[in-house]
């Protein structure tokens, strides 16, 4: 805006001087001097269209967590619409794929449902000589997930993780139907899959789980099996035909359900856990940008839009670090 007035009083102050230049002298001098100004007019105005193109044109590519896919592309597609000088590809594959891409310098930022480790920190750092920056953008609630005509209303950690250890191995034992549990998880790729190994499985899968290429594989599995649990991100809880149990910390605890936004910002929801994303070096420009979007009031309307939640006074304290 301020190079356009600029550019106005240039234009002013060019033809102020064909005038006088009319009034002292001859049509010749009165053209030498238009032609002059208006030479210098247009080149200004094409060096300041090309530093105006130069800022608004960006690509950005973002990877990995499929928990995250969904919300960030829709994060994405209202930025683009308000910037359309930017565009934003976003694609799944799992935190690790997209933390690997971030480190092969494949992308730009690495959406991760789980903290990069210190080898991989390190590892980015060889790379490319810079310190990774994150940004919490989201809260995310862990789902545990059966079908809908399961009776079980609840568990606990401990029961789920005897479950995906494989020590619980029939509905009956937790006050269920007599029938056998089917297990569905995600592959060693997924944030989630080594999130719910950590918090709550606390051991080695059960060789009977299944692994699914996504979170939505996992929903869509237990929406066919009536004997089936599996694990999802909240965002993808709220598909007809499934439910997501309340869990308690342990057996002396009180159970605290996913889907109400309190529980799980209060931290009442033992599977609570923020949503990263990184990249590399501190952001700036149109990521910049796009990142205080996400964080933004708007941005985390959209975050409950998706059924995730926002983030807490804890997490825009972590998030100064990379956007201040």
């Amino acid at each position: 805006m301020l190079n356009k007035r600029w550019l106005t009083l240039t234009v002013a102050f060019m033809l102020m001087l064909v005038m006088l230049a009319a009034g002292c002298g001859g049509n010749g001098a009165v053209d030498e001097a238009a032609d002059e100004a208006a030479g210098e007019v247009a080149d200004e105005a094409a060096a300041d269209s090309g530093e105006e193109a130069a800022q608004e044109q960006a690509s950005l590519m973002l990877g990995g967590s499929d928990s995250e896919v969904n919300v960030v592309t829709r994060l994405a597609e209202e930025y683009m619409e308000n910037n359309p000088g930017v565009s934003i590809a976003v694609t799944g594959g799992g935190s690790g794929v997209g933390i690997s891409s971030l480190i092969d310098g494949d992308i730009d930022v690495a959406n991760s449902s789980r903290p990069m480790r210190d080898t991989e920190e390190d590892a980015l750092r060889d790379n490319h000589g810079e310190d990774p920056y994150a940004v919490r953008f989201a809260v995310d609630g862990v789902a545990v997930v059966v079908n809908e005509n399961n009776p079980v209303e609840e568990l606990t950690v401990q029961e789920v993780g005897a479950m995906y250890r494989g020590e619980i191995t029939n509905w009956s034992e937790v006050g269920g139907d007599d029938q056998e549990i089917t297990l569905y998880g995600r592959q060693s790729t997924s944030g989630t899959y080594h999130f719910f190994m950590e918090v709550v499985v606390q051991d080695e899968y059960s060789e009977r789980k299944r692994n699914m290429a996504g979170t939505s594989d996992i929903v869509e599995a237990v929406i066919g099996d009536t004997g089936g649990i599996g694990y999802a991100a909240i965002g993808y809880a709220n598909e007809d035909g499934v439910k997501a149990l309340s869990i308690a910390a342990d057996d002396n605890a009180e159970s605290y359900d996913p889907t109400v936004l309190e529980n799980v910002t209060s931290g009442d929801y033992p599977l609570t856990r923020p949503l990263y994303q990184y990249m590399i070096g501190k952001p700036e420009g149109a990521l910049l940008d796009f990142l205080l979007f996400e964080v933004s009031d708007a941005g985390q309307d959209l975050v409950l839009q998706e059924g995730f939640y926002p983030i807490t006074a804890e997490d825009r304290e972590f998030n100064k670090q990379a956007l201040e």
